[in-house]
Protein backbone atom coordinates (compact mmCIF):
# COMPACT_ATOMS: atom_id res chain seq x y z
CA UNK A 1 0.00 0.00 0.00
CA UNK A 2 2.79 2.69 0.70
CA UNK A 3 4.39 2.09 -2.53
CA UNK A 4 0.95 2.55 -4.13
CA UNK A 5 0.99 5.83 -2.56
CA UNK A 6 4.03 7.22 -2.81
CA UNK A 7 4.54 5.95 -6.20
CA UNK A 8 6.44 8.89 -8.86
CA UNK A 9 9.98 8.83 -9.57
CA UNK A 10 11.87 10.72 -11.42
CA UNK A 11 13.72 8.92 -13.90
CA UNK A 12 15.87 10.84 -15.70
CA UNK A 13 19.73 10.27 -15.96
CA UNK A 14 20.33 14.16 -17.26
CA UNK A 15 23.70 15.28 -15.59
CA UNK A 16 23.88 18.92 -14.40
CA UNK A 17 27.40 19.93 -14.57
CA UNK A 18 27.60 23.67 -15.50
CA UNK A 19 24.32 24.41 -14.69
CA UNK A 20 22.96 26.52 -11.70
CA UNK A 21 20.08 25.92 -9.31
CA UNK A 22 18.39 27.83 -6.62
CA UNK A 23 15.78 25.90 -4.08
CA UNK A 24 13.79 27.98 -1.71
CA UNK A 25 13.37 26.64 1.63
CA UNK A 26 16.51 23.95 1.18
CA UNK A 27 17.41 23.80 4.50
CA UNK A 28 15.13 20.80 5.36
CA UNK A 29 12.79 18.30 3.96
CA UNK A 30 11.77 18.15 0.35
CA UNK A 31 13.63 20.88 -1.10
CA UNK A 32 16.77 19.86 1.20
CA UNK A 33 16.27 16.39 -0.90
CA UNK A 34 15.45 18.30 -4.23
CA UNK A 35 18.88 20.24 -3.40
CA UNK A 36 20.99 17.00 -2.50
CA UNK A 37 19.77 15.72 -5.77
CA UNK A 38 20.50 18.29 -7.77
CA UNK A 39 23.95 18.77 -6.71
CA UNK A 40 24.59 15.17 -6.90
CA UNK A 41 24.38 15.71 -10.51
CA UNK A 42 26.54 18.64 -10.56
CA UNK A 43 24.85 21.58 -10.56
CA UNK A 44 26.06 24.69 -8.53
CA UNK A 45 22.78 24.82 -5.94
CA UNK A 46 21.72 28.00 -4.06
CA UNK A 47 20.03 26.88 -1.11
CA UNK A 48 17.93 30.21 -0.41
CA UNK A 49 17.07 29.66 2.95
CA UNK A 50 15.72 31.80 6.19
CA UNK A 51 18.08 30.02 8.09
CA UNK A 52 21.32 30.55 7.45
CA UNK A 53 23.29 28.52 10.19
CA UNK A 54 20.64 25.46 10.01
CA UNK A 55 21.35 26.22 5.92
CA UNK A 56 24.94 25.75 6.68
CA UNK A 57 24.83 22.69 8.25
CA UNK A 58 22.56 21.14 5.21
CA UNK A 59 25.40 22.21 2.96
CA UNK A 60 28.33 20.59 4.72
CA UNK A 61 26.08 17.53 4.64
CA UNK A 62 25.22 17.57 0.82
CA UNK A 63 28.90 18.69 0.00
CA UNK A 64 30.06 15.38 2.18
CA UNK A 65 27.29 13.13 0.82
CA UNK A 66 27.50 14.06 -2.95
CA UNK A 67 31.61 14.85 -3.20
CA UNK A 68 29.99 18.66 -5.03
CA UNK A 69 31.49 21.40 -2.78
CA UNK A 70 29.62 23.67 -5.20
CA UNK A 71 26.52 24.20 -2.55
CA UNK A 72 26.12 27.24 -1.49
CA UNK A 73 23.82 29.24 1.08
CA UNK A 74 22.38 32.48 0.69
CA UNK A 75 19.73 34.27 3.49
CA UNK A 76 15.83 34.55 1.78
CA UNK A 77 13.63 35.16 4.22
CA UNK A 78 10.18 34.98 1.68
CA UNK A 79 8.12 36.97 4.37
CA UNK A 80 10.10 40.01 4.19
CA UNK A 81 10.54 41.98 0.39
CA UNK A 82 13.60 43.39 1.34
CA UNK A 83 15.23 39.76 2.37
CA UNK A 84 14.21 39.04 -1.12
CA UNK A 85 15.53 41.89 -3.43
CA UNK A 86 18.77 41.56 -1.38
CA UNK A 87 18.69 38.09 -1.70
CA UNK A 88 18.13 38.12 -5.57
CA UNK A 89 20.61 41.78 -5.81
CA UNK A 90 23.68 39.40 -4.28
CA UNK A 91 22.69 36.49 -6.92
CA UNK A 92 22.52 38.65 -10.11
CA UNK A 93 26.14 40.10 -9.22
CA UNK A 94 27.44 37.04 -8.46
CA UNK A 95 25.79 34.70 -11.28
CA UNK A 96 25.97 34.91 -15.07
CA UNK A 97 23.45 31.96 -15.74
CA UNK A 98 20.26 30.21 -13.63
CA UNK A 99 18.88 27.03 -15.20
CA UNK A 100 16.17 25.92 -12.09
CA UNK A 101 14.67 28.03 -10.09
CA UNK A 102 12.38 25.58 -7.29
CA UNK A 103 9.99 27.84 -5.38
CA UNK A 104 9.70 24.99 -2.71
CA UNK A 105 9.62 26.84 0.77
CA UNK A 106 6.03 27.47 2.55
CA UNK A 107 4.53 27.69 5.65
CA UNK A 108 1.52 25.82 6.79
CA UNK A 109 -1.50 26.10 9.42
CA UNK A 110 -0.24 29.09 10.72
CA UNK A 111 -1.59 31.31 13.47
CA UNK A 112 -2.85 34.48 12.18
CA UNK A 113 0.04 37.05 11.19
CA UNK A 114 1.43 38.73 8.58
CA UNK A 115 4.50 39.71 7.30
CA UNK A 116 6.98 42.24 7.16
CA UNK A 117 4.99 43.89 4.49
CA UNK A 118 1.70 43.32 5.70
CA UNK A 119 0.53 40.48 3.78
CA UNK A 120 -1.33 37.28 5.36
CA UNK A 121 1.63 35.17 6.24
CA UNK A 122 0.30 32.37 3.91
CA UNK A 123 -0.22 34.19 0.95
CA UNK A 124 2.68 36.27 1.56
CA UNK A 125 5.04 33.62 1.75
CA UNK A 126 3.62 30.71 -0.14
CA UNK A 127 2.56 33.36 -3.09
CA UNK A 128 3.57 36.63 -2.80
CA UNK A 129 7.49 36.26 -1.88
CA UNK A 130 7.77 33.32 -4.70
CA UNK A 131 5.82 35.90 -7.00
CA UNK A 132 8.35 38.40 -6.49
CA UNK A 133 11.45 36.41 -6.24
CA UNK A 134 10.44 34.82 -9.79
CA UNK A 135 10.37 38.45 -11.23
CA UNK A 136 13.52 39.77 -9.62
CA UNK A 137 15.21 36.39 -10.75
CA UNK A 138 13.28 35.67 -14.63
CA UNK A 139 16.14 37.95 -16.74
CA UNK A 140 18.62 35.48 -15.99
CA UNK A 141 16.21 32.80 -16.47
CA UNK A 142 16.07 33.96 -20.13
CA UNK A 143 19.57 34.54 -20.67
CA UNK A 144 20.34 30.99 -19.73
CA UNK A 145 17.17 29.41 -21.51
CA UNK A 146 16.11 26.87 -21.45
CA UNK A 147 15.62 27.08 -17.95
CA UNK A 148 12.77 26.14 -15.84
CA UNK A 149 10.93 27.17 -12.73
CA UNK A 150 8.93 24.65 -10.58
CA UNK A 151 6.40 25.72 -8.03
CA UNK A 152 5.51 23.54 -5.24
CA UNK A 153 1.45 23.32 -4.85
CA UNK A 154 -0.67 21.09 -2.95
CA UNK A 155 -2.98 18.50 -3.65
CA UNK A 156 -4.39 21.04 -0.73
CA UNK A 157 -5.50 23.60 -3.57
CA UNK A 158 -8.63 21.85 -4.09
CA UNK A 159 -10.54 23.73 -1.25
CA UNK A 160 -9.04 27.13 -1.83
CA UNK A 161 -10.35 29.93 -3.32
CA UNK A 162 -9.22 33.50 -4.08
CA UNK A 163 -11.03 35.91 -1.96
CA UNK A 164 -9.77 39.37 -3.20
CA UNK A 165 -12.14 41.56 -0.77
CA UNK A 166 -10.52 39.60 1.96
CA UNK A 167 -6.81 38.76 0.52
CA UNK A 168 -4.71 39.03 3.73
CA UNK A 169 -7.37 37.29 5.99
CA UNK A 170 -8.36 40.36 7.54
CA UNK A 171 -11.76 40.22 7.31
CA UNK A 172 -12.36 36.01 8.13
CA UNK A 173 -9.07 33.33 8.60
CA UNK A 174 -8.98 30.35 9.09
CA UNK A 175 -5.75 28.85 9.42
CA UNK A 176 -6.22 25.44 7.19
CA UNK A 177 -8.03 27.39 4.48
CA UNK A 178 -5.17 30.28 4.25
CA UNK A 179 -3.03 27.04 3.32
CA UNK A 180 -5.58 26.12 0.32
CA UNK A 181 -5.46 29.60 -0.79
CA UNK A 182 -2.13 30.14 -1.41
CA UNK A 183 -1.52 26.96 -3.13
CA UNK A 184 -4.40 27.53 -4.99
CA UNK A 185 -2.31 30.99 -5.82
CA UNK A 186 0.97 29.03 -7.10
CA UNK A 187 -1.24 27.23 -9.52
CA UNK A 188 -2.92 30.32 -10.79
CA UNK A 189 0.99 32.09 -11.15
CA UNK A 190 1.78 28.86 -12.93
CA UNK A 191 -0.70 28.92 -15.54
CA UNK A 192 -0.54 33.13 -15.96
CA UNK A 193 3.55 32.80 -16.34
CA UNK A 194 3.34 29.76 -18.50
CA UNK A 195 0.89 32.23 -20.83
CA UNK A 196 2.89 34.95 -20.62
CA UNK A 197 6.26 32.97 -21.21
CA UNK A 198 5.00 31.16 -23.91
CA UNK A 199 3.79 34.43 -25.64
CA UNK A 200 7.33 36.00 -25.69
CA UNK A 201 8.89 32.89 -26.73
CA UNK A 202 11.73 33.29 -24.09
CA UNK A 203 12.80 29.58 -23.36
CA UNK A 204 11.59 29.36 -19.90
CA UNK A 205 9.25 26.75 -19.00
CA UNK A 206 7.45 26.75 -15.68
CA UNK A 207 5.26 23.86 -13.85
CA UNK A 208 3.58 23.69 -10.77
CA UNK A 209 3.56 20.08 -8.70
CA UNK A 210 1.99 18.20 -5.58
CA UNK A 211 4.37 16.67 -3.52
CA UNK A 212 2.08 13.81 -1.67
CA UNK A 213 1.71 14.20 1.70
CA UNK A 214 5.19 14.16 2.98
CA UNK A 215 6.65 13.65 6.61
CA UNK A 216 7.97 17.62 6.89
CA UNK A 217 8.51 20.45 8.96
CA UNK A 218 5.67 21.75 7.08
CA UNK A 219 2.95 20.96 10.00
CA UNK A 220 4.84 22.30 13.22
CA UNK A 221 2.30 25.09 13.59
CA UNK A 222 -0.21 22.31 14.74
CA UNK A 223 -0.41 19.74 16.89
CA UNK A 224 -3.69 17.96 15.37
CA UNK A 225 -1.70 17.62 12.15
CA UNK A 226 1.49 16.10 13.95
CA UNK A 227 -1.06 13.86 15.16
CA UNK A 228 -2.79 12.80 12.51
CA UNK A 229 1.00 12.65 10.76
CA UNK A 230 1.55 10.13 12.87
CA UNK A 231 -1.21 7.74 12.81
CA UNK A 232 -0.74 7.62 9.30
CA UNK A 233 2.79 7.54 9.32
CA UNK A 234 3.11 4.13 7.62
CA UNK A 235 0.95 6.00 4.25
CA UNK A 236 3.15 9.19 4.27
CA UNK A 237 6.21 10.01 1.61
CA UNK A 238 9.59 10.80 2.77
CA UNK A 239 11.13 14.09 1.98
CA UNK A 240 13.09 12.24 -0.60
CA UNK A 241 9.86 10.28 -2.44
CA UNK A 242 8.37 13.91 -1.90
CA UNK A 243 11.22 15.23 -3.85
CA UNK A 244 10.61 13.39 -6.98
CA UNK A 245 8.11 15.21 -9.23
CA UNK A 246 9.77 18.50 -8.50
CA UNK A 247 13.02 16.81 -9.65
CA UNK A 248 10.73 15.47 -12.56
CA UNK A 249 9.65 18.35 -13.43
CA UNK A 250 12.93 19.96 -13.53
CA UNK A 251 14.85 17.83 -15.48
CA UNK A 252 12.90 15.69 -17.56
CA UNK A 253 13.83 16.05 -21.38
CA UNK A 254 10.91 17.35 -23.66
CA UNK A 255 8.93 18.03 -20.94
CA UNK A 256 9.13 22.09 -22.29
CA UNK A 257 4.98 21.42 -24.19
CA UNK A 258 3.71 20.62 -20.97
CA UNK A 259 4.72 24.17 -19.58
CA UNK A 260 1.99 25.58 -16.96
CA UNK A 261 0.53 22.21 -16.06
CA UNK A 262 0.57 20.89 -12.91
CA UNK A 263 2.11 17.26 -12.05
CA UNK A 264 1.93 14.87 -9.07
CA UNK A 265 3.48 11.78 -8.84
CA UNK A 266 5.37 12.59 -11.68
CA UNK A 267 2.40 12.87 -14.43
CA UNK A 268 0.47 15.37 -15.10
CA UNK A 269 -2.67 16.04 -12.69
CA UNK A 270 -6.09 17.53 -12.27
CA UNK A 271 -6.58 20.99 -10.87
CA UNK A 272 -9.47 22.30 -9.80
CA UNK A 273 -12.07 24.46 -11.82
CA UNK A 274 -10.71 27.47 -9.68
CA UNK A 275 -7.28 26.60 -10.47
CA UNK A 276 -8.80 26.87 -14.53
CA UNK A 277 -10.04 30.14 -14.03
CA UNK A 278 -8.22 32.60 -16.62
CA UNK A 279 -9.74 35.80 -15.69
CA UNK A 280 -9.16 34.92 -11.71
CA UNK A 281 -5.51 34.16 -12.62
CA UNK A 282 -4.79 37.06 -14.99
CA UNK A 283 -6.84 39.31 -11.97
CA UNK A 284 -4.33 37.90 -9.14
CA UNK A 285 -1.53 38.34 -11.64
CA UNK A 286 -2.09 42.25 -11.39
CA UNK A 287 -3.27 42.27 -7.91
CA UNK A 288 -0.22 40.58 -6.84
CA UNK A 289 2.09 42.53 -8.64
CA UNK A 290 0.21 46.23 -7.40
CA UNK A 291 0.49 44.68 -3.85
CA UNK A 292 4.44 44.32 -4.82
CA UNK A 293 4.84 47.55 -6.49
CA UNK A 294 6.13 46.27 -9.92
CA UNK A 295 4.62 46.61 -13.07
CA UNK A 296 1.85 44.21 -14.58
CA UNK A 297 3.56 44.24 -17.50
CA UNK A 298 7.08 43.21 -15.93
CA UNK A 299 7.29 40.06 -18.04
CA UNK A 300 7.43 42.07 -21.42
CA UNK A 301 9.47 44.12 -19.69
CA UNK A 302 12.39 41.37 -19.19
CA UNK A 303 11.68 40.04 -22.77
CA UNK A 304 14.96 39.17 -24.43
CA UNK A 305 15.75 37.28 -27.48
CA UNK A 306 14.05 34.51 -28.67
CA UNK A 307 16.11 31.21 -27.84
CA UNK A 308 15.44 27.77 -29.47
CA UNK A 309 15.47 25.20 -27.02
CA UNK A 310 17.80 22.50 -27.61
Amino acid sequence: MRKMLSSGVCTSTIQLPGKVAVVTGANTGIGKETAKELARRGARVYLACRDVQKGELVAREIQMMTGNQQVLVRKLDLADTKSIRAFAKRFLEEEKHLHILINNAGVMMCPYSKTADGFEMHMGVNHLGHFLLTHLLLEKLKESAPSRVVNVSSLAHHLGRIHFHNLQGEKFYQSGLAYCHSKLANILFTQELARRLKASGSGVTVYSVHPGTVNSELVRHSALMRWIWWIFSFFIKTPQQGAQTSLYCALTEGLEVLSGNHFSDCHVAWVSAQARNETVARRLWDVSCDLLGIPVDWLMMAAGPKRSLK
